[in-house]
């Protein structure tokens, strides 16, 4: 196995010392802001930076700053929820920033300060996960947990983990990629001791249901996921449960790619080139037939939103495929705002205008006798079953997707519960290489679309 110069790698993918002293002391300002806020509306509330700037594994380049309001166990909720606002709006005009608010567990403010954004996110100020109120109350007792037991020399594993996963395509545990987090790459490092022990076990011992406890708290088997981390701070929870098989998958794998031939390139993200006659070239190549469903998102939370597009994709392809068209894949994208789109390809999309119809079997006379009274004349016998040739509604799968499109045939379609106004409303259905001649730049869409016909490509290099 060839010598890979992380050290060269670590300068490149690692704050700045001008980057990390400009973040940290932003850092630093906008908690003493909030604590100043909160003595100046007469709140007992203390602000806690937390995430990965607070523990020193951040890339550079993505310093998203985390900040919890923590407020007294014995403060009610719309008190938190009130005054957790207030300080965050208040703090952020303090600092001349842009406010917009948000909604997790519960609402909370994110800031665009001097070119960053700060998430101002309230919560309970817990000792236990026994006193959990909400999710975000646990981010406490994480910090603590990692600043507590992540050693210096083991911060730059960490940031080495989150680069190899981000360039592999498996960093981020939000549904959109449904990948791995920031805590669940710092407890790796915790369990293996620093990054190459992590990709060598990833590759030669995960398989499905792989597990680890660092606590020791005996509560591996409760779960059953992909891949069991039990969280050191709570043992009712498993920190890998947003986890896919599918990235779990694609990372097991670009780990076992990277222990045959370690490279440097796999600290780094292509720069594609997306020309759109080379797409429309690939489409046309495969001699499938891709249809496009374009439509714009409800207006509710990215996380929301993501679930409830593939919940509708999913259920599309299974009634397309009830119907005797051939799904060869599909996929799904949206800017969160916007645009939206489901993406089929069909490797049947014409079919004959007679579809086989089975009947019951002869053997039951009473249904017998209905079927032959409801085709009287053109039923015969499959062994012990009678069968007919029926008139198909659907010929093409084009057709069939207008029906469902516009609620003519959606009874059995099961739409994500804020997508079926909004998709039935507006949209459209087009054929992939006729929506790309209709585009002009290499836009977000024409990087999916990409993306979807080489779906392999950052697992290997």
């Amino acid at each position: 196995m060839s010598e890979i110069d992380y050290t060269n790698i670590l300068r490149d993918i690692k704050p700045s010392q001008e980057e990390a002293l400009q973040v940290k002391n932003l850092s630093n300002k906008l908690v003493e802001l909030i604590d100043q806020t909160a003595s100046e509306l007469n709140v007992t509330a203390k602000a806690f930076l937390v995430g990965s700037i607070s523990k020193g594994t951040w890339l550079s380049g993505n310093a998203d700053i985390d900040i919890l309001i923590k407020f007294p166990l014995k403060t009610p909720q719309t008190v938190l929820k009130e005054y957790g606002l207030k300080i965050g709006h208040k703090t952020i005009e303090k600092m001349d920033g842009s406010a917009e608010e948000r909604y997790a567990s519960h609402p909370y403010v994110t800031g665009y300060i001097q070119g960053y954004y700060v998430d101002f996110v309230p919560c309970y100020d817990i000792k236990s996960y026994e006193e959990l109120k909400s999710a975000v109350d646990r981010t406490l007792l994480h910090t603590e947990y990692i600043k507590a037991n992540l050693k210096p020399e083991q911060e730059n594993e960490v940031v080495l983990l989150k680069k190899f996963m981000e360039t592999v395509g498996t960093y981020g545990s939000e549904f959109k990629v449904g990948g791995f987090s920031g805590y669940l790459c710092e407890l790796l490092i915790l369990e293996y001791g620093n990054f190459h022990e992590t990709i060598k076990n990833a590759a030669q011992n995960w398989n499905y249901g792989y597990s680890f406890d660092l606590m020791n708290y005996g509560t591996k088997g409760n779960f059953n996921d992909p891949l069991v981390a039990v969280d050191p701070v709570d043992p009712n929870r498993n920190v890998a449960a947003a986890l896919t098989l599918q990235k779990m998958s694609e990372f097991v794998v670009a780990a076992t790619n990277f222990m045959k031939d370690p490279s440097e390139a796999f600290f780094k993200s292509r720069d594609n080139v997306i020309e759109l006659e080379s797409i429309k070239k690939l489409f046309t190549e495969r001699n499938t037939k891709t249809i496009l469903i374009t439509f714009k998102p409800p207006k509710i939370p990215a996380d929301a939103v993501y679930p409830q597009i593939k919940k509708t994709e999913h259920s599309i392809v299974k009634l397309v495929e009830s119907e005797g068209f051939q799904v060869f894949g599909s996929a799904s994208w949206t800017d969160e705002t916007s645009a939206a789109m489901i993406l089929i390809e069909f490797e049947v999309w014409n079919l004959p205008s007679i579809k086989k119809h089975l009947g019951p079997k002869i053997w039951i006379r009473e249904h017998q006798d209905r079927f032959l009274e409801k085709y009287p004349n053109n039923a015969w016998i499959e062994g012990d079953r009678w069968v007919v040739g029926v008139n198909r509604e659907h010929r093409e799968v084009t057709s069939l997707l207008s029906d469902l499109m516009t609620g003519k045939k959606s009874g059995h379609l099961k739409f994500g519960k804020h997508l079926k106004k909004k998709i039935i409303a507006q949209h459209s259905i087009i054929d992939v290489n006729e929506y790309i001649s209709l585009q002009t730049d290499g836009s977000d869409v024409l990087t999916f679309l990409n993306h979807y016909l080489q779906q392999g490509e950052n697992i290997f290099r």
